[in-house]
């Protein structure tokens, strides 16, 4: 298909045959006068009364509990940059549609003009009540890690902010799986990550607590290796400052057994790739171009596993086996947050769903005639039917165990 093809055709999604892609349904009936007194005055008097006694009851009288907000300011869209908070409408729409379709979990996007994250917590804070989780997408690094943890102490209901943890979820599922089929471990793995921002540090922060040496890991950003000689680091960099040598791309990939990029398009070349060390991994995540593409880092290298963020590649690493199904098991386990176990437990849950045997509903949504564990096949395809029961579960598991679940009575 062609670019312009494809413009066409995406416009006219989101246009027709009414604009948006969201709309909103009643899941009560109210077609008679009946109906009516109780849908609203003065029947609604009732759960008012109950709620005010009670917010808990919140729960069992409204949307609350399955009813999650996606808020953005619209500073970093996909891959697109600051655009504001408008013109990210579309993509919060979208994450809405994703969560309904794959959860059964309703949405209200939110875009906040906000000229600071200060502003931006203000905001979210007193609209919260509304829901039972708050979504957080598309805010720049560094104002996405200050907004996300004030969010966090203030509210006592699950704060996900996706670009970081949703992310951070499916690098590691792919990672650990593809470093099994390479026969390596990821205590001993030697890992560049290109990309310092929500994405980068997140994921680096996750695979730090499922075993990753902070030794072995090396940060790159816009300047280079980060390194506690520089003086430019913000405090979220600082905590992955490495004393070393390493002042490059090229210097730290040489050896390198994994990649991982969250940055943009074609900033490694195929002697990068090749001066990795034997059986590497490779995960050039840049959307919707990847930092090398697969033909060039496998012309480089035979041996490496390659994993982008695109569904015509494979092993897409794709944030909708994460989101949808960590809310789902956070607010089926009524969740106060989604704690860095819940994430660990979402994780191992995708891995281990990979290395199980494809079901033929999958194989045929797909039109495959096969499809099993291996290079290139490390994570589960978002339309696998198990996901949907797999990770929620685990996820809910997770939260009970470590007590940030419970009823809110």
């Amino acid at each position: 298909m062609s670019q312009a093809d494809l413009k066409k055709k995406a416009l006219d999604y989101h246009r027709l045959p009414k604009p948006g892609k969201l709309s909103v349904e009643s899941s009560k009936p109210c077609s008679t006068p009946a109906d009516l007194s109780l849908a609203y005055t003065p029947g609604v008097a009732q759960p008012v009364l109950e709620i005010a006694k009670n917010p808990a009851a919140a729960y069992d009288y409204t949307n609350k509990g399955n009813l999650v907000a996606v808020i953005t300011d619209g500073t970093a869209i996909l891959g697109l940059g600051n655009r504001g908070p408008l013109a990210a409408k579309p993509v919060m729409e979208g994450k809405a549609v994703l969560f309904k379709q794959f959860a059964g979990i309703d949405v209200y996007d939110i875009e906040v003009q906000a000229k600071t994250p200060q502003e931006f917590i203000k905001v979210v804070v007193a609209i919260a009540p509304t829901f039972g989780g708050i979504n957080l997408e598309d805010i720049a690094a560094p104002h996405c890690f200050q907004i996300e943890a004030a969010l966090k102490k203030k509210l006592d209901i699950p704060v996900f902010h996706d670009d970081q943890h949703g992310t951070a979820v499916i690098i590691c599922a792919g990672l650990i799986n593809a470093l099994y089929v390479q026969g390596k471990t990821l205590e001993t793995a030697k890992i560049v990550c290109l990309g310092a921002g929500a994405a980068g540090i997140a994921s680096m922060k996750l695979l730090l607590a499922m075993g990753a040496k902070k030794a072995n890991i090396s940060v790159v950003d816009s300047k280079g290796v980060v390194h506690k000689g520089r003086t430019d680091l913000n405090s979220y960099k600082k905590a992955f400052a490495r004393k070393t040598d390493l002042r490059t791309l090229a210097d730290a990939m040489q050896g390198a057994d994994v990649f991982v990029g969250v940055s943009g398009a074609n900033l490694v070349s195929p002697a990068m790739v090749k001066s990795m060390a034997d059986k590497p991994v490779v995960f050039a995540l840049a959307n919707p171009n990847p930092e090398i593409l697969p033909d060039k880092a496998k012309a480089a290298r035979s041996d490496l596993i390659m994993a982008t963020g695109r569904s015509d590649f494979p092993n897409q690493v794709n944030n909708v086996l994460g989101f949808p199904f960590i809310f789902r098991g956070a607010l089926d386990a009524h969740a106060r947050e989604i704690t860095q176990d819940m994430l660990i437990a979402a994780v191992h849950a995708l891995a281990e769903l990979a290395r199980e045997p494809v079901p033929a509903s999958m194989l045929k949504a797909y039109k495959l005639k096969k499809l099993a564990f291996g290079p290139d096949y490390i994570l589960p395809k978002p339309f696998d039917p198990r996901l949907a029961e797999r990770v929620p579960q685990a996820v809910a598991k997770a939260a009970k165990k470590v007590k940030a679940a419970g009823k809110r009575r």
